[in-house]
């Protein structure tokens, strides 16, 4: 708790200083942030950019962190550039045999012990909104599989990040997980797109950030440290623990909007740490509100 005041107190004394114009740029920021994650025995990767002004910290950008759950809002987008394509339609029903839902995994699909008809837009919800596995699955297989939602960021440009194993797939063995990874930057781009709408038409746009906004995802990650009536569009992906009580993955990734009418995007990946999922939330909540507080006192 301690450590945890010493880096806010950080926080708002760097954006007093930049807020004076003694510290110009990003500089005290990334310093700032590079001090919140130093206590802590972790491979933290961040990308903050304004999407107004175009101004970007990276901290720990070359390494390839598994993205876990946060995967599924770049499917989501895939998804939704079939729909604008007239390849799937949101009011589809999608019939799902029991036999193909996962028992033991997340979401309440698990749970349903019966056939059942989905529509598209409500298994884009839960994927999104709940992050349930099963509905992410049905979803990659709607895409025609992991290897063309890939291709797809391929295509744009973006090359790092991969997407190669479902979520069953990833659950099949520890080392899977690693095989979907993301570079902050890319993650960056990615939200940078999404939120100019050069990825989707207007309706779709507006649909996949208003699930974001709604998301059911946790609260203690970018939105931890916030004033409570913040705008975050996010996505969480957590990992389970191994034997060696390692956690792989505590990942968060979103669009804060400022007082000030800009919007951040932050990207946040904890990898390969102990210490349980909350250490990793509490790291991720701490450099938001270090990004908040560099932003908000901004002149």
């Amino acid at each position: 708790m301690r450590n945890r005041l010493l880096l806010a107190l950080g926080c708002t004394l760097l954006a007093g200083i930049n807020a004076t114009g003694k510290e110009p740029g990003t500089g005290s920021l990334k310093r700032n942030l590079e001090l919140t994650i130093a206590p802590y025995m972790a491979t933290v990767g961040i990308a903050i950019t304004d999407l107004e002004d175009n101004s970007t910290v990276l901290v720990n950008n070359n390494h390839r962190y598994p993205m876990q759950s946060v995967y599924k809002f770049p499917l989501a987008i895939y998804i939704l550039n079939l729909v604008d394509k007239g390849e799937l339609k949101l009011n589809q029903v999608v019939h799902i045999k029991k036999e193909q839902l996962e028992r033991d995994t997340w979401g309440p699909l698990a749970r349903e012990n019966k056939d059942v008809d989905v529509k598209l837009s409500e298994l884009l919800r839960l994927s999104v909104s709940v992050s349930d596995n099963n509905a992410c699955d049905i979803l990659f297989k709607l895409a025609g599989g992991t290897r063309f939602v890939h291709q797809y960021y391929r295509d744009l440009g973006i090359n790092g990040i991969a997407i190669s194993a479902t979520e069953s797939e990833m659950h099949s063995a520890w080392s899977a997980q690693y095989n979907n990874w993301c570079q902050p930057s890319a993650m960056q781009e990615i939200l940078r797109l999404f939120y100019e709408g050069k990825l989707l038409s207007k309706k779709s746009n507006d649909y996949l950030m208003k699930l974001m906004v709604e998301s059911e995802n946790s609260t203690r990650r970018i939105k931890g440290e916030l004033p409570k009536d913040v705008v975050v569009a996010h996505k969480t992906g957590t990992s389970s623990m191994n034997e060696a009580k390692i956690i792989a993955a505590t990942n968060d990734v979103g669009i804060i909007t400022l007082p000030n009418g800009h919007h951040l995007a932050i990207v946040v990946y904890v990898s390969d740490y102990k210490g349980g999922v909350t250490t990793g939330e509490n790291i991720i909540a701490s450099v938001a509100k270090c990004a908040w507080d560099y932003y908000t006192a901004k002149k």
